[in-house]
Parts: C-alpha cells; sequence; structure tokens
C-alpha cells in the first residue's frame, strides 16, 4: 500500500465508517467510525510522501516504531497514542492493514465485525 486511495477503500471495508475532510483542507482525509465519530485513519501528504496516522496501543507503539523506520510517533498527534505510517513501500501490506484494523478497534470500544 503506498497510495491514499489504497488506504481509504481498505478502511471503507470496515464496518460503520465515514470519510470525512473536516478542516477544510482537502489533504487531510479521515476515516471515521460512525457511532462515535473517532477517527481511526489519518492520511495526508507530508514532505511528498503519503501518510496514515493510526491509533495503537502502547504496548505495540514502540514495537511498530522498531521493527520499520517508516513508523515514526505520530505527527500532530499524542506520541503516545499515535503512530504515523509514512506509505514509501518499505512495510508490507499486511502489517499496514493490521495497524489499521487495530486503530479501528481501539476507536470503536469494542470489537466491530468487520465485513
Amino acid at each position: 500500500m503506498t497510495t491514499r486511495k489504497e488506504i481509504l477503500e481498505y478502511c471503507k471495508t470496515f464496518q460503520d465508517v465515514y470519510q470525512d475532510a473536516p478542516f477544510h483542507d482537502e489533504n487531510w482525509q479521515l476515516m471515521r467510525y460512525r457511532k462515535n465519530k473517532k477517527a481511526f485513519a489519518w492520511t495526508y501528504e507530508k514532505d511528498g510522501k503519503i501518510c496514515v496516522n493510526v491509533k495503537v496501543d502502547p504496548q505495540w507503539r514502540d514495537f511498530w516504531r522498531t521493527t520499520y523506520t517508516s513508523v515514526i510517533p505520530g505527527w500532530h498527534q499524542n506520541k503516545e497514542y499515535w503512530n504515523t505510517i509514512i506509505l514509501d513501500g518499505s512495510v508490507p501490506d499486511q502489517d499496514i492493514k493490521r495497524m489499521i484494523a487495530e486503530s479501528y478497534d481501539l476507536i470503536c470500544g469494542a470489537k466491530e465485525k468487520r465485513k
């Protein structure tokens, strides 16, 4: 996964989600859970790269950051609970999908059945 479109399309496979651009800036596209309006994926372009911020369980935060140099503390978000994934092709799709799924599960408050 190296494009915003791929990320957004994957996020749309989760139950009760919608895409939002709350900052009146098309660069920021968020995926939110409809029932509580919390965002679980924040996509944006920074320094010529597409990035996605995902919520992370603090137990896993450092694992992802040390496993991949393209996973860094969440840009413009609480560094304890958010990671940024730089979509430069160095993080395998399965791990990007896992991080997004875990972010979704965290903001839902309970595990929802995914489509």
